[in-house]
């Protein structure tokens, strides 16, 4: 494997590289035997189409090897659904390219060569499937935005750069069977699970896709659905890789992302992951530089995972209200939702029934519809 760099104001527009480095690069294609050259930015349809003649090997760009792994990670119908749409919008503009072959073959005179008819059948062909998924993901959307938003609980997504330890960090805190692994974008489903706080009641913690710096425009609208969770959430947590040395830059380009789609104005906290790996050190000297309110921990051996928990229900319970209640004991399946969504201040039981002092989110007790049981708080 060899690798080539080229340092230019702007790419030609032709080949991307100057006319030197690509037969620079084609002699250490054959140096290396390479069957496949990977260019770290997105080439455009002329330019993959001029490199693979010249190099006479296949030509992947940034934005292609992306879908390849996604595609490889894609499990559910809804992943699948938006990685082939992402694909097709990619092929589509490209199509020209993969029918090189047939460019030299001609029939009558006047009449177009059969290649040129197969790549405009595929055009058409692809432009129908790219409606229908597009449908498809809008319906999946829709059903999708209802669920999220009729959620009464408090909702906290993790979002950060692939291969930051979200899902590591979800499996510590909420359930040990949360897929892992040391691999871009290992998770590319939203998974919510429930989390009890201390002292502040239930939440709905959900891992997202991981970011990553010159994401697809494509695939990004694509990911629309996915992405949701992060939009509706009430606290962002930002997860940061302490022992990246390209951590900054990788939180730069999540935080860019989160403005791109939305998430800008939603409250977010930065949890420094893996300090207890060597070289966080520089790591967490950076971040406490950027952000003196950001929280360290290691979601492997759990370490400040507990104080990461008391900010949380810090913010859960910001603006929480303080009601004094009296529920008869046939409520029993309400006063035992109450213990495990509020903060019980004050408990009694009386000859009318269970009086309780709480605290309790505003949404959560419309939700439980506690008012008809409320009286005057003497707090």
């Amino acid at each position: 494997m060899g690798r080539l760099v080229q340092s230019i104001r702007s790419p030609n527009p032709a080949t991307f590289f100057g006319r030197g480095k690509v037969e620079e690069l084609k002699q250490l294609a054959m140096e290396c035997q390479a069957e496949v050259a990977v260019f770290d930015e997105e080439l455009s349809p002329a330019q993959g189409r001029n490199l693979e003649r010249a190099l006479c090997i296949r030509v992947i760009d940034r934005s292609e090897l992306i879908l390849d792994i996604f595609a490889r990670r894609a499990k559910t119908h809804q992943a699948k659904c938006q990685v082939e749409l992402a694909q097709l919008e990619y092929k589509l503009p490209r199509l020209k390219r993969m029918w090189t072959h047939l460019d030299r073959i001609k029939s009558a005179i006047g009449a177009r060569g059969p290649g040129e008819t197969q790549i405009e059948t595929d055009r058409r062909l692809i432009r129908t499937k790219i409606g229908e998924l597009r449908a498809r993901l809008k319906s999946m959307t829709a059903v999708q935005h209802r669920a999220i938003s009729n959620r009464r609980d408090f909702k906290v997504s993790l979002v950060g750069y692939t291969n930051a330890g979200k899902s590591t960090l979800m499996r510590r805190l909420t359930d040990p069977d949360v897929y892992v692994a040391d691999q871009l974008f290992a998770t590319l489903d939203t998974l919510t699970r429930r989390l009890q706080i201390p002292d502040a009641g239930v939440c709905l913690l959900s891992d997202t896709v991981g970011f990553v710096d010159k994401l697809p425009h494509h695939l990004v609208n694509s990911f629309h659905a996915t992405l949701s969770e992060a939009r509706e959430a009430d606290l962002l947590l930002h997860v940061v890789d302490s022992s990246d040395p390209l951590l900054m830059h990788h939180l730069k380009t999540v935080e860019n992302v989160l403005e791109e789609i939305g998430c800008g104005d939603i409250p977010t906290l930065l949890v420094a992951n893996k300090i207890d790996r060597e070289g966080a050190a520089l790591g967490r000297e950076q971040i406490r530089a950027h952000d003196p309110d950001a929280m360290h921990v290691s979601a492997v051996n759990g370490e400040g995972v507990e104080s990461l928990l008391k900010i949380i229900s810090e913010d859960m319970r910001y603006p929480w209200v303080r009601l004094e209640l009296l529920l008869p004991y046939t409520e029993g399946k309400l006063i035992s939702r109450i213990g495990q969504e509020s903060k019980v201040l004050e408990r009694e039981s009386t000859v009318q029934g269970e009086r309780l002092i709480i605290e309790i989110a505003p949404e959560v007790a419309r939700h439980l519809s506690l008012d008809p049981y409320t009286l005057p708080s003497s707090a």
